[in-house]
């Protein structure tokens, strides 16, 4: 009799990261180029530019306020394009995953592994914007190297999220609904542009059930080096919230599969 070696859990999981990994490398200077120079041209044009009209902005100068919520952002956006438009072309023309199925990997497997990758490409994103802004002169506290691991899970959250809505669009073009009636509002109501508290009413009650506010919330206090105990609910906001949408994420992407 044959037997039949089943790799484990973690090797199954491994492997979807692997395989990603190693495609994103072969083009690693055209993919990693991007978080180096759009946080330069963002902050000369928002942060330093607007920042001329605008006197010290939340006890900082209003470069630095946007500067440390562009290492949040960052994560939120490329996680999201990961798994939406990524994540749809491997699965609707180059039709990746029914090879990877065919294989003793599940589809759990397949996309806890496609999530685990939006959040290392975040980390990595994250990283470099922080790189940036650092040698920038806008990091204050030796805590910023803990920041790239909130990006890092800002990313599992919105890949997630990215998730949920490639497993209900039938058209590419769709996720243009998605990017401009849901990124893009979250990106302006989540403290990177402006305090909350300058916000209108409704729109402050709303940002606290965005993560991303969240996110920008703790990176900021770990690149200024300032902690107040709403920091703790950020994280514990995170914490609970992370793993319901990988769930909710996955579970949905499996019903689309399986149909």
């Amino acid at each position: 009799m044959i037997e039949i070696h089943v790799p484990g859990f973690f090797q199954r999981v491994f492997s979807i990261f692997l395989r990603h990994q190693k495609c994103y490398c072969k083009h690693l200077f055209s993919n990693g180029f991007p978080p180096f120079v759009e946080p330069i041209v963002f902050l000369a044009a928002i942060g330093i530019g607007l920042g001329r009209h605008i006197d010290n902005i939340a006890g900082m100068k209003y470069s630095q306020f946007v500067a440390s919520g562009l290492v949040a952002s960052t994560a939120m956006f490329t996680a999201t394009f990961e798994l939406t438009y990524g994540t749809y072309v491997r699965m609707e023309f180059e039709n990746i995953y029914d090879s990877i199925l065919s294989t003793p990997i599940s589809i759990f497997d397949a996309f806890l592994g496609e999530i685990l990758w939006a959040g290392a490409k975040g980390f990595f994103f994250s990283s470099a914007v922080l790189l940036v802004i650092s040698l920038l002169g806008f990091v204050n506290s030796p805590f910023c190297v803990f920041a790239p691991f909130i990006g890092g899970a800002t990313a599992v959250i919105y890949g997630a999220l990215a998730l949920i809505i490639t497993s209900w669009v039938k058209d590419i073009n769709t996720f243009n609904f998605y990017i401009t009636g849901c990124c893009t509002p979250m990106f302006f109501l989540s403290g990177i542009i402006l305090p909350i508290n300058e916000l209108p009413i409704i729109f402050q009650k709303i940002s606290y059930f965005i993560p991303l506010t969240h996110s920008v919330n703790i990176i900021r206090s770990l690149l200024l080096g300032s902690f107040s105990y709403s920091v703790f609910y950020d994280i514990i906001f995170l914490a609970v919230f992370m793993p319901l949408c990988v769930s909710l994420a996955i579970l949905c992407i499996k019903k689309r599969l399986i149909v």
